[in-house]
């Protein structure tokens, strides 16, 4: 659990960043059309008891330069990627209900597609019959089907941690592998609470880290008191719970992203949930809706919204965001930097129905989404840690890039965990960004950035990190001459639009059209968009300025 970060001494330019409730702050790409995903193939099935090695590793950093000069004027309208979170969520319960369910504004980058790729190997139909849409079609969890290869999860820490639950509840064996940054990443806290359920499950160290081989089956209830409000740990055990006999219980020191509880009652199940304690009943049966929308990924419009708080004269608007309280920190850290930023027409997307055989919108009831819209701004620095930490942890490379810019010292605490992400992100952000001429002290934990300082253009690397690649561009957009990005194609693990976005912006960006968001799928018969799909709007387009739904607590480490 993160500590506290003690009160600075002020200087009469810092603003500490809070999480002061309802405050009104002032004022995405298409995937690859087509057919059946393959099924994920890395390399022979390992065996129990066998020593399964990790697969390919990030792409080269020589690989899809980008280069980047000054830019102004940003102005433009976009609509967001599809939330990654909910995306691989709503994929893995529709794929374990079985029937057939069209999920619409699915995720586009490699790592939502990973999921379907595991799925596929699982002997579900994976079908792309449109942009942005994704249909499941399968027998349900109790018709998968022994993988015949080990089942990669890429670099998707949610892949691999969340499919271990669903898998230990089935009697057969399984290996799941990733990159090699997913494999140096700690996974001992889903084995462990996974193994007293009854899983077996073997791996590296232990079981601390991936390739895994899981035989699940004959699941027994437990209470879990998880030393880390982690949304990813309390979701897979809870999707083992669905399987179990008896009740299944999480408790976290605090409230976890909260996705997982709003989308399973659009699956016919029933769940308690007690401020940072959720439980549900194993045998009850998952009954899917006919159709899901999920809402604009909050992480990925946050590099979009950097970019128009830098550049001169720019403005643009990002349509249907998710603003989950779980969410919104860096919202609000912005509101702090003195950002102008508005929050506008905010809705809650409902269900249409409950399930089977109706439509939802994926995150449940009560997921609000809005429209946000930055202008340039003088930004002054901020303190961040303590428990805001993990409710912007993804947001941290970006909000150090806007920190450059800012006056004063921007403090960043508590955020170890970003060590152990696709890369140690605080030494790469603090290193990258020296490259080009930021003034940055790395701690522990954490980040002092100095501002405002001129960046310079230079050639820096993103280590293929995704965030960092796309921190790197919004700041050469700032430094002056020409930024060169190596390894910037692995953007594409969350936004393979991110570069042709920027230059439908205005933005002076030279490099690949678009990014390759995943396995290829073929041609299939087409689906109507946008049919059946509920939204009950709490707000129009074009309202005043809305206050951000109340931010719940939240403590943790792995976000998604």
């Amino acid at each position: 659990m993160h500590s506290p970060t003690p009160e600075p001494e002020s200087d009469g330019r810092h603003h500490r960043a809070g999480r002061a409730p309802g405050r009104a702050l002032p004022g995405a790409a298409p995937g690859p059309a087509g057919a059946p995903v393959p099924a994920a193939a890395a390399q022979p099935a390992g065996l129990p008891g066998a020593a399964p090695q990790p697969a390919a590793g990030h792409p080269a950093l020589d690989s899809g330069l980008v280069r980047v000069r000054p830019a102004r004027d940003l102005r433009g309208t976009l609509p967001v990627p599809g939330d990654k979170s909910i995306a691989h969520r709503a994929a893995l319960l529709a794929a374990a209900a079985g029937g057939r369910v069209v999920l619409d504004r699915y995720a586009p980058g490699r790592d939502a597609a990973s999921t379907l790729a595991c799925l596929a190997a699982l002997g579900v139909t994976v079908r792309r019959p449109a942009p942005h849409q994704v249909v499941l079609e399968g027998p349900g969890i109790a018709g998968w089907q022994a993988p015949a290869a080990p089942l990669d999860a890429g670099n998707s820490g949610t892949t691999m941690r969340l499919l271990l639950g669903l898998l230990a509840s089935r009697p057969f064996t399984a290996t799941l592998t990733g990159d090699a940054s997913l494999c140096r990443r700690p996974m001992d806290r889903v084995v462990e609470p996974l193994r007293r359920m009854g899983a077996r499950i073997s791996g590296r160290e232990g079981g601390r880290r991936a390739p895994l081989t899981i035989r699940g089956g004959g699941l027994r209830a437990i209470h879990h008191d998880s030393p880390v409000a982690s949304a990813q740990v309390k979701s897979a055990i809870l999707l083992a719970g669905l399987f179990a006999a008896g009740r299944t219980s999480v408790r976290e020191p605090a409230l976890s992203r909260d996705h997982t509880e709003r989308l399973l009652p659009l699956f016919g199940v029933a769940v308690e949930r007690d401020g940072p304690m959720v439980a549900v009943d194993g045998g009850q049966v998952l009954a899917a809706p006919e159709r899901l929308a999920i809402p604009g990924d909050p992480s990925a419009a946050a590099f979009y919204l950097a970019a128009a708080l830098l550049c001169p004269g720019s403005r643009i608007t990002l349509q249907g965001v998710g603003v989950n309280p779980t969410r919104t920190g860096f919202l609000e850290v912005l509101q702090a930097m003195g950002a102008r930023v508005r929050v506008e027409a905010v809705r809650e997307l409902q269900p249409g129905g409950g399930p089977a055989g109706s439509s939802a919108t994926a995150g449940g009831p009560g997921e609000p989404v809005a429209d946000l819209t930055a202008e340039t701004s003088e930004l002054r620095a901020v303190d961040v840690g303590g428990d805001l930490i993990p409710r912007l942890i993804d947001e941290i490379p970006i909000l150090a890039v806007l920190a450059t810019q800012a006056r004063g010292t921007t403090r960043i605490r508590d955020a170890a965990e970003l060590r152990v992400k696709e890369t140690d992100r605080l030494t790469a952000i603090a290193e990258e960004l020296r490259r080009l001429g930021a003034r940055v002290d790395e701690h522990p934990g954490g980040l002092d950035i100095h501002g405002p300082t001129p960046l310079r253009g230079a050639v820096v690397s993103s280590r293929g990190d995704h965030r960092m690649a796309m921190a790197l561009a919004v700041a050469g957009l700032v430094a002056a001459g020409e930024t060169v990005i190596a390894g910037a194609t692995s953007a594409a693990v969350s936004d393979p639009g991110f570069f042709s976005n920027l230059r439908r912006l205005g933005a002076p960006v030279e490099g690949p059209e678009g990014l390759p968001g995943g396995p290829e799928p073929q041609p299939a018969s087409p689906v109507p968009l946008g049919a059946g799909l509920v939204s009950q709007e709490a707000g129009e387009a074009g309202a005043a300025p809305s206050s951000l739904p109340a931010p719940a607590p939240a403590v943790g480490d792995e976000p998604a």
